[in-house]
């Protein structure tokens, strides 16, 4: 079955905002300085607007646009963050309305099928001197994703959940994004960091998941909350071996894909 548009929680989300937003500090820190006196930024998937704050920290005069696609995200975002400016956009179909001296993403791109080739439009939309930045989580081969995939292909579960989740290879590695984004005209730098993160409480890995990689299979099974409890029930189990607590908590590997992209002036 085609996968539906996932319902975001927001509450949810923000429960390891430490932890998520750290790899967007990093990217941060690697993008230039901007052209022009009032740059004109786009943030694609801004979420909760956690992160498009920060960017409002960074350049306090920019026309700064938060864009996405989930009602109950950009809800918060605006009650959180109200001096911003958020509107309803689809990233697949996301195209810039004029000249931006910045488009941005975080965590965002691996809901989009074929985003590379999403990149000469965007690219296409820099001012001169502009700059294309992203970072996407790269660690859809790890048990955490490996294994919910796994338990959705199983004989109980594949009639309800077939092509609900997505596959190991949603994002591109460093040298990929390198290489399609030097052959559009652009200086590039691209990377990757693994970061480990210690989780506290009880099941942290899957609090971090319901919050992220897990909406798939909840917005799935959200007519049938029985259905829903039972894979929830079925994956902790799993989880909890992969992810042992240790003494001081759980460790939680996480590697990302990073792409700095700026245009020629």
């Amino acid at each position: 079955m085609p996968a539906a548009t996932p319902v975001w929680d927001p509450a949810q989300y923000l429960r390891h905002a430490d932890h998520r937003t750290r790899p967007f500090t990093d990217l941060l820190a690697r993008i230039p300085e901007l052209p022009g006196g009032r740059p004109r930024i786009a943030d694609l998937g801004c979420g909760a607007g956690n992160v498009t704050a920060l960017l409002a920290e960074r350049w306090p005069a920019a026309q700064i646009t938060g864009y996405d696609n989930s009602p109950e995200m950009l809800d918060k975002a605006r009650a959180d963050h109200g001096g911003l400016r958020f509107a309803h956009a689809d990233v697949r179909t996301w195209t810039p309305d004029g000249p931006h001296d910045l488009i941005v993403s975080n965590a965002t791109l691996h809901w989009v099928p074929g985003h590379a080739d999403r990149f000469p439009e965007w690219i296409a939309g820099l001012a001169p001197g502009g700059t294309f930045a992203f970072q996407v989580p790269g660690n859809f081969d790890a048990p955490s994703h490996a294994l919910m995939r796994e338990l959705a292909g199983s004989a109980r579960w594949r009639d309800r959940l077939s092509g609900v989740l997505r596959h190991d290879d949603a994002v591109l590695r460093p040298e990929a994004y390198l290489e399609r984004l030097t052959a559009l005209g652009c200086v590039t730098d691209a990377w990757e960091t693994t970061y480990v993160h210690l989780l506290q409480g009880e099941d942290p890995v899957l609090d971090w998941v319901k919050g992220t990689g897990l909406r798939p299979v909840l917005t799935a099974l959200a007519d049938d909350p029985e259905a829903r409890d039972a894979f929830v029930a079925e994956y902790c189990t799993a989880l909890r071996s992969a992810y042992p607590a240790g003494p001081h908590g759980t460790l939680f590997p996480f590697r990302r894909v990073f792409a700095v992209a700026s245009k020629g002036v």
